[in-house]
Parts: C-alpha cells; sequence; structure tokens
C-alpha cells in the first residue's frame, strides 16, 4: 500500500503556534531533505498515525507533497508527549530510491526450538532488531530467524541468518539474537538451628534496664501508700 501525504509548509513556530495545531488535529514536521535544506511543515496527524500502524511502519516508504513537489521520504524520529502518549512532533527525511540507506527491522522468531519441546528449556529472546543496509524499496518488513533446531544452551546469532537479496547486516554479527536456557529455580536455604535462635529479636539492655527502673519506683510507692494508710489507722 502506497502512502501519499499533504503537507502545507510552516510559517508560524513556537510552542504556542505548535499547541494550536496539535488542537486542529496536525503536526509540526521537518523534512529534512538532501544536503542543508530542511523544509518545517504541517501534516494531518492521522496520515502519520496510519503509517505507524501500518505493516513496515516506521520504514514505510511515502510521498510527500507540498508546493507543487512530491518528494519521496521516510519518517525518521517521533517525539511523544510523556504525559499523554500523544504525537507532539515528527522528523521526515528525504530519500533518494536509487541510494541506499541505513535501518534498523525488527527480528521474527519462527519454530519452536527442540530444547524448549523435550528438554525442559526457555527461550531467551535477546536481540530483537537488525540493523541493515539496501535500497528503499528493498527493505523488508522483518527479517525471520529459524530457531526450531536449538538444543539447550545452544543460540542462535546474527552470523547464522542470511540475509535477504540486496540487503546487508550492519549489526554486529556476534549478536546473540536467541538462547535456549534453563529455568532458574530459587533454592532454599535451611538455617542452622543457632542462627535461627541468634537471628531472633532480642530486647536492648537500655530498655531492660529502664523497666527495672520504673519497677522499682512502682514498688517504692506502693509501700509508702502502705505506710500512710497504716498511719492513718
Amino acid at each position: 500500500m502506497g502512502f501519499t501525504i499533504k503537507a502545507e509548509k510552516r510559517e508560524v513556530f513556537g510552542k504556542n503556534a505548535s499547541r494550536r495545531l496539535r488542537k486542529e488535529g496536525c503536526l509540526p514536521a521537518v523534512l529534512y531533505g538532501e544536503g542543508k535544506f530542511n523544509f518545517p511543515l504541517t501534516l494531518n496527524k492521522k496520515d502519520i498515525i496510519a503509517i505507524l500502524k501500518s505493516e513496515s511502519g516506521e520504514n514505510t516508504i511515502f510521498k510527500i507533497a507540498f508546493d507543487s513537489k512530491i518528494q519521496d521520504a521516510m519518517i525518521k524520529e517521533i517525539q511523544i508527549g510523556p504525559s499523554d502518549d500523544e504525537l507532539i512532533h515528527a522528523d521526515l527525511i528525504q530519500i533518494s530510491m536509487d541510494k541506499a540507506i541505513r535501518v534498523a527491522v525488527p527480528i521474527l522468531l519462527r519454530g519452536e526450538p527442540i530444547g524448549v519441546k523435550t528438554e525442559g528449556g526457555f527461550v531467551d529472546f535477546m536481540t530483537r532488531e537488525v540493523e541493515i543496509e539496501c535500497l528503499p524499496k528493498d527493505i523488508p518488513e522483518h527479517i525471520e530467524a529459524d530457531i526450531s533446531d536449538l538444543h539447550l544452551h545452544q543460540s542462535l546469532k546474527i552470523s547464522d541468518l542470511t540475509p535477504p537479496e540486496g540487503v546487508k547486516f550492519m549489526s554486529e554479527i556476534s549478536s546473540v539474537i536467541a538462547l535456549v536456557d534453563v529455568p532458574h529455580k530459587e533454592e532454599e536455604v535451611v538455617k542452622p538451628v543457632e542462627e535461627v535462635a541468634a537471628a531472633e529479636p532480642t530486647e536492648p539492655e537500655v530498655i531492660k534496664k529502664e523497666r527495672a527502673e520504673k519497677e522499682e519506683e512502682e514498688e517504692g510507692g506502693k509501700e509508702k501508700k502502705e505506710k500512710k494508710e497504716k498511719e492513718r489507722e
């Protein structure tokens, strides 16, 4: 599915202006062109959301139309509000369909490992995306990684994958994608009787002393009271 979005040149800047645009359902953006040419634009927020929700997501190639021009572009970066998760700004980058670019694509695991099915292990998914270099038309939606042959304690690395035609892996090839490991069990430590007894809370000596002094005062007061009662008799 090809996307063509319409944009307008943005003439007003600042936080207040951007806030007004977002209230109107628009999104402030910048298109970074080749060289040092940057174009401040205003987009329809719904168009960017539709691109992000597509199968290729941020790696979607689309056309952007403004000032009677149509440019091939991609999303470079999206800024999201910290409190409401709303889109607040988009950085776009102009691309040439005949020049290779670098992007990160997700890794998709395929198959159930032998180490999980018959050996009691679990899959630790460690590297979830890989950086690639290719022409824009060759960007894959994802890279598949078959882990069905992995036994317990075995791993699959980027070097074990075969890149699609026209695609070159740029990430560290020794990076582990997935590892079949053993679940960690919490060991119960049984303490010796002596340690348990020593661990029980004991009454501080100061409290003991204060309590003894209080009891003595109460006893002395009781004796004085009895003595006065006898004198009255």
